[in-house]
């Protein structure tokens, strides 16, 4: 398979007036086209930070380190996205070749100005075609996401749709400049589970209609089981699992993947007591040094945890786990 994106190295600072807090730590990945990847992990691990990275999206008072690289391999060239500053070198990857769909869509629609409107002023953007032209692919998109009469909700505003149709617009919209990557960031939090479904079985016929790849933000594994290739686990702005979704979630190796998947209620026993992961995820501010989990983990190896950051450790071709426990290839 062509790899689509590949990220190198990426740490990310963001200057505050506490100092330069770290929010991503060298953080690698690479997505193939065609392929979905899960990007799991509870709030405040680094998911969406990392995400928009991949369209240089983040705030003004982000600093990335001299070695992080994100590269877009296209058929003309390979395009250096950290590289890119003027507004008009950053529409290629901006909307071009990588769309996203954030967690609200209320708060992505302006709300005094028609959805096709804005689908309209986007497509226009992002080519020379005319307003009518525009106007027809925004009804088609529409139709093409489930939305029913088109031609008239094209018309209308995101305070008039229905939570599941304001989702199913905003990826309407995401699609219409038909990206090779589509970062969806938690597109289901705040749908019911009936509707949380039909977007989920949406995104996989797209994946095969578009021949489009996916990067999937959520904190729920379940979601990521139904529709992801492969997973990646972050826990602190650091990747601490990785490999296909089979892999992960039969057979978990580090212990916070572990925690997360016995948090999950089981249908097989509702009467068994549900197991949170113990204490909260730390502040940025107050970073615990060597493994980023060892303040809440329920393995640690005595001083070496709290001494020393993980290095990967292989489990075939494409599992990695950074865990003091497989240190010495042999697994707990």
């Amino acid at each position: 398979m062509d790899t689509l994106i590949e990220v190198k190295n990426l740490t990310l600072k963001f200057k505050t007036d506490e100092g330069l807090i770290t929010a991503v730590e060298d953080v690698s990945f690479s997505l193939n086209r065609g392929e979905v990847m899960g990007l799991v992990g509870e709030s405040g691990s680094g998911k969406s930070v990392t995400a928009k990275s991949l369209m240089n999206l983040n705030a003004m008072n982000a600093v990335y380190s001299p070695e992080s690289s994100i590269t877009l391999h296209s058929a003309q060239e390979e395009i250096d996205v950290l590289s890119l500053k003027k507004p008009a070198d950053l529409k290629v990857v901006r909307g071009g070749a990588i769309s996203m769909i954030f967690q609200e869509p209320m708060a992505s629609f302006a709300p005094s100005i028609t959805i096709g409107k804005q689908m309209i002023e986007q497509l226009q953007l992002h080519s020379d075609m005319s307003k009518q032209k525009a106007r027809e692919i925004s009804i088609e998109m529409l139709d093409r996401v489930g939305i029913s009469d088109p031609s008239r909700r094209v018309d209308q505003y995101a305070f008039e749709l229905s939570g599941g149709m304001r989702q199913r617009a905003m990826i309407a919209m995401a699609l219409s400049t038909k990206p090779r990557l589509l970062i969806a960031d938690e597109p289901t939090t705040a749908l019911d589970v009936t509707i949380q479904a039909q977007v989920l079985d949406l995104m996989k016929d797209l994946v095969k209609d578009f021949n489009m790849s996916i990067i999937f933000i959520t904190h729920d594994l379940g979601v990521v089981a139904q529709t992801a290739d492969k997973v990646s686990v972050m826990y602190l702005g650091r990747i601490i699992e990785e490999g296909s979704v089979r892999d992960v979630i039969n057979s978990p190796k580090h212990p916070y993947t572990k925690g997360m998947l016995a948090a999950l209620p089981r249908l097989d026993d509702l009467d068994s007591p549900l197991k949170p992961i113990p204490g909260d995820i730390p502040s940025p501010l107050e970073r615990p040094s060597g493994c980023v989990f060892n303040t809440r983990c329920g393995e640690v190896l005595g001083d070496q945890c709290s001494a020393d950051i993980p290095s990967f450790t292989s489990f075939g071709k494409s599992r990695r786990v950074a865990c003091h426990l497989y240190k010495d290839g042999s697994g707990a």
